[in-house]
């Protein structure tokens, strides 16, 4: 038996869940030197590929991955949403989030759930034990769900997210070093709160993973300056990961999971500025910057990431597309967009997804037309304030991969075949002994 041995008398299972954001698989199984524990755990329970959501962006994977629904039931789709029968746009924080939420379901049935730093559950919900909101939240004040919380995390130098802007930089030391503390304050903060022992879902993630990869994954793939310092940090993570695992009783499982996969970064593509130079889009005067700034004649835009809107009559405010030509002029689209090609003469679109067969739900009549998956290096971009280029380069070499995440677990009996994020809620309830009326898009990995 671990330290966080089970106080209480209830046999039902318990089920600590560590989000790693942005994590690859093949980082872990290329290195089992530096992730010796999440190995182990695979050689002793279960370990293997997770395939991420369209589209493969934390503020759309995080709220599917913990409801088990699409886009088109959370009703969020990216860093930046188109508001119904408008050209506003806004955030989506976690009051945008539609669909019921796993740790809900689970103070629903009468068990205690703490939720630490997950993204886009912002502000904190006070129905369920403790929650500290995470990516998205404006401060620790704002983001703890009541003061004794608060005060606990002060006192570990708790941060919300790491400091990106040290990122761009050309010297990455200042960076790396916030990256290791903010990693370090939420251990403590996550091994502090696993110790109460009064929980029955303990759900965390640590963030600082993805800045890592945004910021450094371009050296450790190509042997660059900062490699040794990305591998020394997952290092660290892994003997966290390994800490807790040791500290569990045998009959908690624990489950680390990312919510999509990396990969080099060497061009950023400007979506809309391609389709400024191919005609589909254009504004009402040079002066712009938003979504709201195009004019009558503009027939698609694009939102962050990858996501294609046809400006459709009866759709849009000012929609110019007639919805009989929907179809002729969406394969238009899709024709340009597969034409499109960047510096190195690759193709930019690995895969186009026609919004339809992703998205679906009461929420859907703000889900894209079409979602590119790029190719391996391309980031899709999609600011309205006009670039001079298509193609440019930006501060980070590391960018969101679709088929990359991954899932291990202590418990030996879940089937990873085809598994994707939606299979995590109903898993997890399975585990837990927690039924619920409630159809997901996916469904629980224990056979």
């Amino acid at each position: 038996m671990g330290l966080f041995d089970r106080l209480r008398g209830d046999d039902a299972g318990r089920v600590v869940f560590l989000g790693i954001d942005g994590v690859p698989l093949d980082l872990v199984e290329d290195h089992p030197d530096v992730f010796e524990n999440l190995t182990d755990i695979a050689e002793t329970g279960t370990g293997g590929r997770l395939e991420s959501i369209v589209p493969p962006e934390s503020s759309a994977c995080w709220p599917s991955l913990t409801t088990g629904v699409n886009p088109g039931e959370t009703g969020v789709y990216g860093f930046q949403d188109r508001e119904v029968d408008s050209y506003e746009t806004y955030v989506p924080l976690g009051r945008h989030v539609k669909a019921t939420r796993l740790w809900d379901r689970v103070t629903d049935a009468g068990r205690d759930a703490t939720v630490l730093n997950v993204p886009v559950t912002f502000p904190p919900s006070t129905r369920v034990q403790r929650m500290v909101s995470g990516f998205l939240s404006p401060d620790l004040e704002a983001a703890a769900s009541d003061e004794s919380v608060r005060e606990t995390l002060d006192g570990f130098d708790y941060r919300i997210d790491v400091n990106a802007k040290l990122g761009h930089d050309d010297d990455k030391t200042a960076f790396i070093e916030n990256a290791h503390a903010t990693l370090d304050a939420r251990y403590e903060a996550f091994s502090h709160y696993l110790a109460e022992d009064d929980w029955d879902l303990f759900f965390g993630v640590f963030m600082s993973t993805d800045r890592v990869n945004h910021f450094l994954f371009g050296d450790y793939v190509n042997d660059g300056e900062y490699k040794e310092e990305f591998l020394e940090f997952y290092r660290t993570l892994d003997d966290y990961l390994g800490e807790i695992r040791d500290a569990l009783d045998d009959d908690t499982t624990l489950i680390v999971a990312s919510d999509h996969g990396f990969t080099e970064l060497t061009h950023e593509v400007n979506c809309n500025q391609f389709l400024a130079d191919e005609g589909w889009l254009s504004y009402e005067d040079d002066d712009h910057d938003s979504l709201a700034d195009v004019d009558d004649e503009t027939r698609a835009y694009s939102l962050i990431p990858g996501r294609f809107y046809l400006n459709l009559e009866g759709r849009e405010p000012n929609g110019v597309v007639p919805e009989d030509e929907y179809e002729e002029t969406r394969e238009e689209l899709i024709e340009d967009l597969e034409s499109l090609t960047g510096p190195d003469g690759r193709q930019v679109c690995r895969r186009i997804v026609k919004g339809e067969t992703v998205f679906d739900g009461d929420h859907d009549g703000i889900a894209p037309d079409l979602v590119v998956i790029p190719a391996d290096g391309f980031d899709l971009k999609s600011g309205f304030g006009g670039k001079e280029a298509v193609f440019t380069e930006g501060p980070r070499n590391g960018m969101h991969k679709f088929e990359n995440s991954l899932l291990y677990a202590t418990e030996p009996d879940l089937d990873l075949t085809d598994a994707n994020l939606f299979d995590v809620t109903p898993t997890v309830l399975d585990l837990m002994d927690v039924d619920v009326d409630a159809e997901f898009d996916g469904e629980s990995l224990l056979g």
